[in-house]
Parts: structure tokens; sequence; C-alpha cells
């Protein structure tokens, strides 16, 4: 079969799914939105807590330091809630140590890598703060998992709770140009559907930007073990070929006969412990996937994933507007952090898809740019809808 034949069953596949979520959705909920003070950060400014829910007993923690999903609790086959995403039981934690696991944080100005720190804008060679070697990972050393973001409002309408967080990037952060004023809308529906809205506009100077989620999901429930069982299918026929270093080559490689072939859904631990050489520098899978079908600003999305957990019965499908979507199977856990269980996270205890533009996208003339202008408006989104079976 052709790949244009197969990339369209695929797009056929997740149409399908898209109209599926569309149903499951159909029930009213009574969703609720409270926030609360959540603890100091050392420089004693004031951390909040908003907590998003609906009448499905779902619910959110949104915390205002990183705009970090601190916590997701959704029920499984038997009803029994759980929370699902991985983080650190207090404020200290996140402050002290989130710069490394990011857990649940919003990535910014670029998530990803920027090789060598520097980039090109415009005729302007500019250089940012590295803090990976000699490369700049997910914004720099102060970026805005580490920045106290402002709730401009919060609410509940016809969509369900909501709210919305606001940071001011100033020109020259972390050595990015211009100023960057950035909004996220999290939102937490009736049917059970997890929403993130982006949305960034930049003044007096041209910048790049590539907001992201950091967050770690494990369907049998945060701190119960390993991901290996989950069934993961992603919508990608290709993937970006990295160095040594996780910088893209520029190769968009086929997944065809690789460990990053999810067309076909399958149990992610299949391919854990694979020699290929683009598994072995990473310890796992730590890869951009460039998804099928088309990436556009606005609130038209796809669905790019699927992971089932056959333990719990819980199912999470993941939709979104963006190019590409980092697939990372948690390969740096190693028992030094413990989450609200009290129980450590080890290697390969979580799964994370980060719907986002391509890695070093300002140094790749051939990929997506990721420039935004001023007067321009950055408009990129993902969702996470949860189910069981």
């Amino acid at each position: 079969m052709s790949r244009f034949l197969k990339s369209r069953s695929w797009l056929l596949s997740a149409s399908a799914l898209v109209a599926s979520v569309a149903l499951s959705g159909m029930a009213s909920a009574a969703p609720t939105v409270q926030a609360k003070s959540w603890g100091r950060l050392s420089t004693g400014q004031k951390v909040k807590a908003v907590t998003l829910t609906n009448d499905h007993g779902v619910k959110v923690v949104v915390l205002t330091y990183g705009a970090i999903i601190h916590e997701v609790d959704v029920p499984d086959r038997n009803g029994r809630l759980d929370n699902i995403a991985l983080g650190f039981p207090n404020l200290a934690g996140y402050e002290n140590h989130n710069s490394d696991p990011h857990f649940g944080a919003v990535l910014g100005r670029v998530a990803n890598r920027i090789a060598g720190g520097t980039f090109t804008l415009e005729g302007e060679k500019y250089h940012t703060n590295v803090n990976e070697g000699p490369n700049t990972l997910h914004g720099g050393i102060d970026s805005f998992d580490r920045k106290l973001w402002k709730i401009v409002r919060k609410g509940v309408d016809s969509q369900g709770a909501y709210v919305v967080l606001k940071l001011v990037s100033p020109d020259g952060d972390q050595g990015f140009p211009g100023e960057l004023k950035t909004q996220v809308t999290y939102r937490l529906s009736g049917n059970d559907t997890l929403s993130l809205k982006f949305n960034a506009e930049v003044t007096k100077a041209p910048t790049v930007v590539n907001l992201s989620t950091h967050n770690y999901w494990n369907l049998n429930g945060e701190g119960s073990g390993t991901i290996a069982p989950e069934v993961v299918q992603i919508y990608a026929d290709r993937f970006l070929r990295t160095d040594d270093h996780s910088i893209p080559t520029g190769e968009l490689a086929s997944v065809d006969g690789t460990p990053f072939d999810f067309r076909q859904p399958h149990a992610v631990g299949e391919g854990l412990l694979s020699r290929d050489p683009q598994m072995v520098p990473q310890g796992g899978y730590d890869k951009c996937m460039v998804l099928i079908g088309p990436s556009q600003p606005g609130n038209t999305e796809r669905v790019v994933a699927r992971v089932t957990d056959p333990r719990s019965g819980r199912v999470m499908d993941v939709a979104t507007n963006m190019p590409g979507m980092q697939f990372y199977s948690a390969n740096h856990l190693y028992g030094n952090y413990q989450g609200p269980s009290g129980r450590p996270y080890n290697k390969w205890d979580a799964l994370a898809f980060e719907p986002e533009f391509y890695p070093n996208s300002p140094n790749m003339p051939s990929f997506p740019s990721i420039e935004l202008k001023p007067g321009q408006t950055y408009d990129y989104g993902m969702s996470f809808h949860f189910s069981h079976q």
C-alpha cells in the first residue's frame, strides 16, 4: 500500500475518533472552578492553585507557578478516581527541582531544543541561555516553567470550567528578542476533555515562539509504576531523526521498520529496550513525531494519538493543531523524585505527549517557521480527552 493510501486511512481513523469523542460528550455536566492559596515561593510571591471540576468526578488542578498542571483525577472502568499526572507533592518540589523534569509545566518561549543556543532571525544573531550541554532546552534556565503567571479570569460557561493565565516575557528574556505577551486557557469540559489554548503576541521586534506542555501521564495512576503495558497509537508516518544530543539532522525519516511505528496500536513496552540507533542515546522514546493531517492556527484540531491502559481501562486521546509532537517515555527518572502518592518515580513510569513545532526550527529553514512578528497572533493548542473501556 502506498504511503498516501496509508496516510489517508489513518486520517479517516482519526476523523472517526473525533466523531466518537464528540458523541461521548452529549451528556450534560455541571463544571465548577475554585482558586485558593498554594503557598509562597522563596521570593515571597504567593502561588495559587485553580481547581476545575465537572460532575463526572474529573478534577484538574493548575498552579499559577509555571502554569503547571499539578493533578488530573479521572475514573477508571470501575469508577475509581485516581490522579494520572506525575508531579511534586508541594511547591518547594516544583521550585527546587522542576527545571529538570518540567512536571506539568508550560514550555516556552521555545519548547524543545535550540542547537548551540544560537539562531539568526531577520539577519540578527541571538544567543539564548544554554541549559543542556551546549544547547537551549525548553526556553532556557529561567523559562516559562519557572515564572509566576497571573490569573486573568476564571469561570464557567457553556463549554465548561476554565481559567486564563497570563505571562509577560520582557525583551531579552533568556536571550529572546521582543516583549512577548502570552495567555494560556485551561478548560475542563463536561465531556471530560482538558484543553489548552495558547495565544501570544510580540511587541517591538520579531521573535520565535513554540509553546507546549510537559505533562507526564500514567493512566494506571501516578506512582503506580511502569507504563510498559500501555497501548499507544500515534498518527504519524515520519519522525525527526536526531544526533546523539537530540538535535534534528533535518531528515524526516519514515517510521517503517522502526520502534517509532505506532500507526497500529501496540504496547509501548515492546520498543523500550530496542537497540535501534535512534533509541539508544536517549534511553527510550524521545522523538518528535511528524503528525498526519493539516496544522493551522485557530480551533481546528485533529486527533493525533491515543493511549489505553489495559489495567485500569483508562483511555486518553490527544488532539492538536500543531505539526509535530514530542513523544517521551520519562527516560530520566531514577527514583530521585516522588509525587503526592509518596512513591518514587522511576525510569519509564510515565509517557509525555508534547504537541509542538519541530525542535531547532529557528536553525532549520526547511521546517515550519516559528517566527512571530509584531501584529501577528500565535494561536495554537492541544486537548486531552479522557474515557475508559
